[in-house]
């Protein structure tokens, strides 16, 4: 089993998107491990978005996730880490395909001209995902330090054989 850190960020809260979003996981078969409602201090966003602390759009992001609360998950699955990807779609909600939580709910990327190289949106669409093994173990740590929830569903079983 794979662990992957999901973020629903300000613009997916403020729409009323949590319930659909949580929805679709669950029903691919993942395993809610963490959950949590925070307003992500600018230091905290700031650790998150540490990557890209010297491209000219890291400020940008900090002040998107900053600007109001997110929802922080941690989900377990069978690939979870590359399936999460899959759900959410493209960076870009004009690339993600229908049936895709970008393709169906993210309206707009907020991209200044400059920064057109660039290939992940700066803020609005939706929902964040971890792209790698490490990047979901830092990203899991970084907004989960005191651990996630050990649980396990009575229909794993029947999920994962």
């Amino acid at each position: 089993m794979e662990q992957t850190f999901i973020m629903i960020k300000p613009d997916g809260l403020q729409r009323g998107l949590i319930g659909e979003i949580i929805t679709r996981f669950e029903k691919k078969g993942f395993i809610l491990k963490g959950l949590k409602l925070i307003s992500a201090e600018r230091s905290l966003a700031e650790k998150h978005y540490a990557e890209h602390s010297e491209r000219p759009f890291f400020n940008q992001l900090v002040k998107f996730i900053s600007s109001g609360p997110i929802v922080a998950m941690v989900w377990e699955g069978k690939n979870a880490i590359a399936t999460a990807r899959k759900l959410i779609g493209s960076s870009n909600p004009d690339d993600s395909a229908p049936g895709t939580i970008r393709g169906d709910f993210a309206i707009d990327i907020d991209r200044a001209r400059e920064f057109t190289h660039y290939e992940h949106s700066l803020s609005r669409n939706v929902i964040h995902g971890s792209d790698t093994v490490e990047s979901a173990q830092r990203e899991i740590a970084l907004w989960f330090p005191e651990g996630t929830t050990q649980w396990q569903s009575s229909l794993h079983s029947w999920i994962y054989g």
